[in-house]
């Protein structure tokens, strides 16, 4: 028996609440008295135990446990510490009170277990990833106190791992023999109630144990592992508890295990930790000067691979890396990003810009379609950065350290021959939960069996630099690492998606209206910590359960929030940055404003259609790059904007850049270039079709888009309200419709063409009330080509049109940023957009996903109205001559409108680029110099360019820095008249640390 003697409790009592609270002030509410099969909840309360108990006088020297087993997930605390987890999920259901009780130690003790009305993997309703139940009760089943007896844990190890092998070794393998045979005596030698036999049976097990290894063998490092989601089917407040749950059974186990070595990820969740849980803090630090507590990463969050934009992941990096540089005395050398779905071909130079050589991830071994063909290799950028990466071949981050997953490893190692080292990460994940002391004891049996791999505790230090020694054999793997599978997660939950796109504008503009009044004014105060802030909540929200959609209703509620708090307090912190920049020039009272003041944050001149603020009047306006300008009075277009009804109640718009013809169902008949007459729509075919496609996946509701989706494609052709102008033209003429998809749900559009504009933008309002549906709008273009281009992080990405092969069809639903480009020789069409992120380009027919409906695991996903634009622009030449970039930027960052009392302000320009291909992307103040600012370029075009960026500010000193804003001092950066000139190689991204004259 596993137990020896049992005794019952001297007392139990429970205090439920709805809150999470602190222990402190658990203590000091009212108990009563329960006993053991009593039921506690709903979901997401909390109930906190105090548990007394006498340990008997003739238990001393034996090992004592308190024996828990409960619903939900608990913590024990003693002393006012946290000491450890409990969950029957985790296998965690005994905590050590003492390993011998000596008689003078007292025998009588409080502790309190606080227990979380949630499972490990959240509340689920009949199935894993249901809708929480939110009137699940959580039963207690057990509470007693037993005597532990170690010798037959050890023996019933012993046991299991000979059975393993003898099992999975194979008949052909006469190691499987022996450890049958072995197995067998040892049976025939154990008197389970006499345990004087037990060592000479434990000596028979250590035989096999004992015999060893030939050097060839495969190495497996083991390393201990707890996946944490930040949120997912649970709250973010629930994952602060997890955190602490799993870590302070780490250092549990640590205290017994001196080999034992954790990697652990997230500097947000280390963050919580250290502000919720002070004392077992210092523990982990303890340990992580040890170099068994190992902080990997380098990031913020385990983030969404796909859908941030470049300048946040280097965010991503540059928070995570400080945070743990300034915790820890360390940067992590690896990324590690083991769940995310799929990984844009921009991540390996953004990680050699932050320190970083080397990845794990494990997500591609879920491919539906295609085996990836690699366990170590190279992964090289768009920009020909390399990173040497490792996708662990057992195929998981949560391994239980059993005999067959250790033969997994070894036998799929798809670099047989020229790799002999893998990595196997163990331990209880997604939800938390951690190792345990059953699988270190099995791994320290596997640590050097002979017919097994060699496994030892290790390092991604130490593993890293073994495969480092081999990798002059290893190939290397060119582009992005695409998960044929979860596509669905770039159109779930279209309301995150939006937010996480205007609060990544909003933080820039925030950053360059900053830094101007940072050098225009010495009294400014550059948010520096208010940024932070701001930029944490952000990153928080790309968790890659968050930002893709995949996550329940509680955690939407959260993001929604930190959304909302961005746009709040990141629009008061520009008009904090305006009051500074334009004071004496902004209405304080009645006064009337005779002018505007536009502010432009990009690096390029706009000319572009405002509205006047307060007034319906609009405005043609010239602004330089980087800059303001005072406008009084309106330029004159040299083509206005034309509206016509024909007698078929279609509408022609025309500005003299382009025209359409829409029907009365506001679907593009004819879109051409006015000036060559080029028309861009299939012949016989509408443009700006709304689709809708039922979408049910076969499991992973929010998560998947099947391809079969794509045979049931019906258009949205029941009108609603026809056509109808709203402006007749001049600066701006716009057309409206609406159309009916159901009888729950209608589409509104209004189509607007600007003066000198050469795109049709188009602001959609969706009421949408579906189940298990896809909304897409379809462009089939005059075009031909075998690829179509899509923008990425810093950079862009052709994917092909065809389905060839099953690497082309499994992308039938692909991710961009802010556009998408479809060209062939000197014409294309772009389609831009302004939170948008799924798409698909089949021939010739360009395709944006709108909105999905899934049920689980939050069954309210997507339902209600919607607002978003998207437009499509036919051009001449390639895109990158076309200036689609820039012109997808004007669309997803619009100008700055602020009404003034007098003109007499100069038009200024802060920074300029002299090379069209070079995009200044961010302008920040410097993290550790508070007179310098860092400004961040990128080469958008791939190609290989030379320029000038030119600034109005006073700059003493030009320093090239990486992207953590180390100075690189190798290069030297001259200033000269011209300003600073710079060289750049195909989609590489630069950082310059400018010094300002105070």
């Amino acid at each position: 028996m596993l137990f020896g003697d049992i005794c019952p409790l001297v007392s139990l009592s429970c205090f439920q609440t709805p809150q999470r609270i602190p222990h402190d002030e658990a203590v000091r509410q009212e108990f009563r008295p329960v006993k053991v099969g009593d039921s506690f909840g709903p979901t997401w309360w909390t109930c906190w135990f105090k548990v007394e108990l006498s340990i008997p006088r003739e238990w001393v020297g034996k090992e004592v446990h308190l024996l828990w087993e409960s619903d939900g997930e608990g913590m024990v605390w003693r002393n006012a510490q946290p000491v450890q987890g409990f969950t029957k999920e985790g296998e965690k259901t005994s905590y050590i009170l003492t390993d011998g009780l000596k008689e003078a130690e007292p025998h009588s003790l409080t502790v309190y277990v606080e227990v979380a009305c949630n499972g490990l993997f959240g509340a689920g309703k009949g199935s894993l990833i249901a809708p929480p139940d939110p009137d699940k009760t959580f039963t207690l089943s057990k509470a007693e106190l037993v005597v532990f007896n170690r010798d037959v844990h050890e023996l019933l190890i012993d046991f299991e791992i000979l059975v393993d092998m003898a099992k999975l070794l194979g008949e052909e393998n006469q190691r499987s023999f022996q450890t049958l045979y072995v197995a067998n005596q040892m049976v025939n030698l154990l008197d389970v109630t006499d345990s004087s036999t037990f060592p000479a049976v434990r000596q028979l097990a250590s035989s096999i144990f004992s015999q060893k290894n030939g050097e060839s063998q495969h190495m497996i490092h083991a390393m201990g592992h707890c996946h944490i989601d930040s949120a997912w089917l649970w709250p973010y407040e629930e994952s602060i508890r997890k955190c602490a749950r799993s870590w302070v059974t780490v250092i549990r186990l640590m205290e017994k295990n001196p080999e034992f070595t954790f990697v652990c990820s997230q500097a947000q969740q280390f963050e919580w930790v250290r502000n919720w849980y002070p004392g077992l803090y210092v523990q982990i630090q303890d340990y992580a000067k040890e170099g068994r507590f190992i902080p990997v990463g380098g990031t913020w969050v385990e983030m969404d691979g796909n859908l941030p934009s470049g300048e946040s992941m280097v965010r991503q990096f540059l928070q995570g890396q400080r945070f743990f540089q300034q915790q820890f005395g360390r940067l992590c050398s690896e990324f590690w990003l083991p769940d995310t779905f799929g990984y844009s071909a921009q991540l390996p130079q953004l990680m050699r810009g932050c320190g970083i050589r080397w990845f794990l991830t494990q997500k591609l071994s879920w491919s539906l379609v295609n085996t990836f063909p690699h366990s170590t290799f190279f992964w090289e950028g768009i920009d020909g950065s390399r990173v040497l990466t490792h996708f662990p071949p057992g195929n998981s981050y949560d391994l239980k350290g059993r005999v067959e997953e250790m033969l997994k490893t070894m036998n799929n190692n798809r670099d047989k021959g020229r790799v002999n080292h893998s990595a196997a990460l163990f331990g209880f994940g997604d939800g938390g939960g951690g190792p345990t002391q059953k699988m270190l004891d099995r791994l320290k049996r596997m640590r050097d069996t002979d017919g097994l791999p060699r496994v030892q505790m290790s390092t991604p230090d130490l593993f890293f630099s073994m495969l480092e020694k081999e990798k002059t054999q290893l190939f290397t793997w060119i582009g992005e690492l695409f998960l044929e599978l979860h596509n669905g997660t770039y159109t779930t939950q279209a309301q995150i998606k939006k937010g996480n796109r205007e609060c990544e504008q909003i933080l820039h503009d925030v950053e360059v209206l900053s830094s101007f009044a940072l050098t225009q004014k010495n009294t400014f105060q550059y948010p520096s910590i208010k940024l932070q802030h701001l930029w944490r909540l952000l990153l928080l929200n790309q968790f890659h359960d968050v930002l893709p959609g995949s996550c329940i209703q509680l955690v939407v509620e959260d993001a929604m929030r930190y959304y909302a708090e961005v746009r709040s307090m990141g629009g008061l912190l520009i008009k904090e940055a305006v009051r500074s920049l334009f004071g004496e020039l902004l209405p304080t009272g009645p006064e009337t404003a005779e002018s505007l003041l536009v502010l432009n944050t990009l690096p390029w001149e706009r000319t572009e259609v405002v509205s006047r603020t307060g007034a319906k009047t609009l405005a043609l306006v010239k602004v330089p790059s980087m800059g303001y300008s005072a406008v009084k009075d309106s330029l004159t277009p040299p083509h206005p904007v034309t509206v016509m009804k024909q007698a078929d109640g279609s509408v022609t718009m025309e500005n003299g850049v382009i025209a359409a013809h829409l029907d009365s169902m506001g679907r593009m008949m004819s879109l051409r270039l006015v000036h060559s007459g080029r028309e861009s729509v299939q012949d016989g075919h509408c443009a700006n079709q709304f689709v809708i496609f039922d979408d049910v996946p076969l499991y992973w509701d929010a998560w998947d888009v099947m391809d079969y989706h794509l045979e049931t494609r019906k258009p949205i052709t029941t009108l609603l309200k026809p056509l109808e102008i709203v402006l007749a033209g001049g600066l701006r003429g716009s057309v409206k419709f609406s159309l009916q998809i159901s009888e729950q749900s209608v589409i509104t559009q209004e189509v607007i063409l600007d003066a000198m504009c050469p795109y049709l933008r188009c602001l959609t309002q969706v009421d949408w009330n579906e189940a298990h549906r896809f909304l897409k709008v379809e462009f089939p273009f005059r075009v031909r080509s075998m690829n179509a281009t899509y923008e990425i992080q810093f950079g862009h990405l052709q994917r092909p049109t065809h389905w060839n092969t099953s690497w082309d069809w499994a992308r039938f639903e692909v991710w961009s940023h802010k556009w998408m480009d479809l060209s062939e020789h000197g014409f294309g069409v772009a389609l831009l957009n302004d939170c948008k992120y799924g798409a698909s380009v089949h021939k010739n027919v360009m395709s944006l996903s709108l909105l999905r409906a899934p049920k689980s695991p939050d069954a309210t996903a997507d339902i209600g109205p919607h607002q978003f634009t998207y437009a499509v622009m036919p051009h001449r030449g390639s895109f990158q001559e076309a200036g689609v970039i820039h012109y997808a930027y004007n669309l997803n960052f619009p100008l700055h409108s602020v009404p003034a009392v007098s003109a007499q302000c100069p038009a200024w320009s802060a920074f300029s680029v002299h090379s069209p291909a070079v995009v200044l992307e961010t302008v920040k103040q410097a993290e550790d110099r508070l007179d310098g600012l860092v400004v961040r370029l990128y080469e958008s075009h791939g190609s290989t360019v030379v320029t000038w960026l030119q600034t109005s500010l006073p700059v003493k000193e030009a320093i090239n820095c990486d992207l953590l804003e180390r100075p690189d001092l190798s290069i030297h950066l001259p200033l000269e008249e011209h300003g600073l000139k710079l060289s750049f190689t195909p989609f590489q991204v630069r950082s310059v640390l400018l010094i300002l004259r105070q």
